[in-house]
């Protein structure tokens, strides 16, 4: 057996509009389980929360850790990564008729995205014999590892029913800015966490006194869903950025504009093949969408500071499709992502009554562990989504991983 290593985020963005109250106590619970339950050192495992005690979880940061929790992986270890907060989709913004996808992504304390295609990269790079396991509680989750196959789940099958419709849409001539339009207002109108009943005890489920309880009431918990809208995603920029014209068509520029070479290697991508477009006298498509002050933004870049260009530019792009929202990476073999819903679902951040706040997942985690012991990865979630239904939480977590890893234990 290998060495056992762990990365644990958890973001509860103190004082912004998109704050949270569970994240925290999820990545310590989590701790003291990996610690308690699955035998790993304290070396082995880095933390990083948004309380001021330490490397706060930038987009940086984080990937910094991921890139050397897998760097320094060999066959026979086994790497774990938690992550609880925010997640987002980014719709297109291309301006091509074929480019209709999302690109799902969590959401760094600093607002610098780690996209779908981020991950599913790092995991392509895990070595033979080696098994990276990653939980998700956030919103739109179930997408994190694209092209996996889902286990347990219906994003899959929903991203491809959707595509044919784009598909037939874009036949009978519908535009790029119909369906961004369509997109644009589901991500506005999205609810959150919806509790159509009361969530039911079931004998034995009653809390011990003063003891955390295992499992949350939904009738009785103060919720919020951990999705990060559109809306706010865009307002939150302006305020680190001091613009007001930020908008869907600028994204994924001002991401760039604020990271730079920290900034996902997809947006850097895409920046590229933007540039690209500029330095050809190209109008239409991507650059027509992105408006005009932003393509002065980036002539001005060209042409007084095309060094602060170079992170994007040095990108290998073999074609304007690898930008597209959505992955196009391979399958990756070594990898098991749990998800706290599906792609097109929210993940809840509750607090009791006493003021114990987790996340749904994270907590039916805990709770499933400590009933069952050992339970293998299939096991965990099916046992996970039958429990979150009788608590009254509409959110379905989903397995993605080859039918292998369904079948082995969760971490150990």
């Amino acid at each position: 057996m290998g060495e056992k290593r762990a990365v644990l985020v958890g973001i509860n963005y103190p004082g912004t509009k998109a704050e949270l109250k569970g994240c925290h106590n999820d990545v310590a619970r989590m701790r003291r389980c990996l610690l308690d339950r699955f035998g790993f050192d304290e070396s082995g495992i880095r933390v990083l929360v948004d309380d001021g005690s330490g490397p706060q979880p930038t987009g940086a940061n984080i990937r910094r850790e991921l890139a050397r929790l897998v760097g320094d992986a060999r066959p026979g270890d086994l790497l774990f990564f938690h992550y609880s907060g925010h997640g987002t989709r980014l719709p297109a913004e291309t301006g091509q008729d074929d480019d209709t996808g999302y690109d799902e992504c969590i959401v760094p304390c600093d607002m610098n995205l780690i996209t779908d295609q981020d991950f599913t990269e790092l995991v392509q790079k895990v070595p033979q014999g080696c098994l990276f396991t990653i939980v998700s509680d956030s919103c739109h989750s179930g997408g994190l590892l694209d092209k996996t196959k889902e286990q347990i789940g219906h994003s899959t099958k929903q991203n491809q029913t959707k595509h044919r419709e784009l598909e037939e849409r874009s036949d009978s001539g519908t535009s790029f800015r119909s369906f961004l339009k369509e997109t644009v207002r589901d991500v506005f109108e999205s609810q959150g966490i919806r509790l159509p009943h009361r969530g039911h005890r079931q004998s034995g489920d009653e809390d011990d006194g003063d003891q955390e309880p295992r499992y949350i009431d939904a009738a009785d918990a103060h919720v919020k869903n951990r999705s990060l809208p559109l809306s706010t995603l865009i307002e939150m920029l302006k305020e680190k950025t001091g613009k007001d014209d930020i908008d869907v068509g600028s994204i994924r520029l001002t991401l760039f504009n604020l990271f730079g070479d920290d900034a996902s290697p997809k947006v850097k991508k895409f920046m590229k093949v933007m540039l690209n477009k500029l330095q050809q006298g190209q109008h239409g498509g991507v650059m027509g969408f992105m408006g005009a002050l932003a393509q002065e933004f980036l002539k001005a870049k060209l042409e007084g500071a095309p060094d602060q260009l170079e992170p994007a530019m040095n990108q290998e792009v073999h074609s304007e499709q690898e930008v597209y929202a959505g992955t196009t990476a391979r399958v990756p073999s070594n990898g098991v992502l749990i998800s706290g819903c599906q792609t097109d679902q929210t993940s809840a951040d509750a607090t009791t009554p006493k003021g114990v706040s987790y996340g749904a997942l994270s907590n039916a985690i805990q709770a499933i562990l400590a009933e069952r012991g050992t339970v293998t990865n299939r096991e965990l979630v099916l046992k996970a989504r039958k429990m979150l239904s009788k608590q009254g939480y509409t959110q379905q977590p989903g397995l993605y991983c080859s039918d292998e890893h369904a079948s082995v234990a969760f971490i150990c």
